[in-house]
Order: structure tokens, then C-alpha cells, then sequence
């Protein structure tokens, strides 16, 4: 193969090590991370503050849930079902309704604002994979 320029060898290089079995493991495990980042941010949304039982005061429209019986949180979970793919969830059965609204009730996102609080972060993590990988730490 001719080279069209100078650096296509080294970029050549550089393009193979992303696609190394090694080089998916880093980038599989930052995208955990940052599954785990926001799930993690998304519970303390929920608990901050919140008093269960006799004293709980449900949270206002637009705020995250005020946690009472502690099954929201409790049962956010990270699952990763690919090495590309990671599913921030929770399985209590008014979730979605929380995060979305419904027709009789407002939205009390959490999950939303997790995610923008701690896409920088995570952002950040994965460009350092990206970055030792491609340096040639990750062969």
C-alpha cells in the first residue's frame, strides 16, 4: 500500500490498537464507569434530604423524587448487556412515571439530571481511555 502522506502509518497504527480486544475491555469498562457515575448520583438525587415514613414531605414538580420507602433507589440498577452498551434503569414500578410525568401527575426527574451532572465526568473518563489507547498503553 502506497502512503498518501507522512503520518497515515503511525494513524494506521493507531486505528488497529481501538479495535484490539484489550482496547474494547478499557472502553467497555470507562462506559461501566460512567453508567456506575450516573446511577450512583442519581440515588443521592433521591435520598438527599429526604425523611421517610411519618415525616416524608413528597418532592415538588421539576424536583427529583423525595425518597420514602427507599424502593426508587434501591432499585437503580447499571447493567451493561454488550462491552458498547449501558443501561442505567430502575426497577421500582413508578419510575418511568416519576421521570416522565404522567397525565395526572408532573415529572420528578432523576435520572435526567444525573446524567447532565455527570456527562462532563464521564466525558472526561473515557477521552483518558481513548488517550491510552491510542498512545499505545492498551496493546
Amino acid at each position: 500500500m502506497s502512503r498518501v502522506w507522512s503520518g497515515q502509518a503511525s494513524l494506521d497504527k493507531r486505528l488497529k490498537a481501538i479495535r484490539s480486544p484489550r482496547a474494547q475491555k478499557l472502553l467497555g469498562g470507562a462506559l461501566k464507569e460512567a453508567g456506575d457515575l450516573i446511577g450512583t448520583y442519581a440515588q443521592k438525587l433521591i435520598t438527599t434530604g429526604a425523611v421517610s415514613g411519618k415525616g416524608h414531605v413528597p418532592s415538588k414538580p421539576g424536583e427529583p423524587p423525595s425518597n420514602d420507602s427507599g424502593v426508587l433507589a434501591n432499585n437503580i440498577e447499571v447493567t451493561q448487556p454488550e462491552i458498547d452498551e449501558v443501561v442505567v434503569s430502575s426497577n421500582a414500578p413508578y419510575a418511568s412515571a416519576l421521570e416522565l410525568g404522567t397525565s395526572k401527575m408532573e415529572a420528578r426527574p432523576y435520572f435526567r439530571p444525573a446524567r447532565d451532572a455527570k456527562k462532563r465526568e464521564a466525558r472526561k473518563r473515557f477521552a483518558e481511555q481513548v488517550d491510552k489507547i491510542v498512545k499505545g498503553a492498551a496493546d
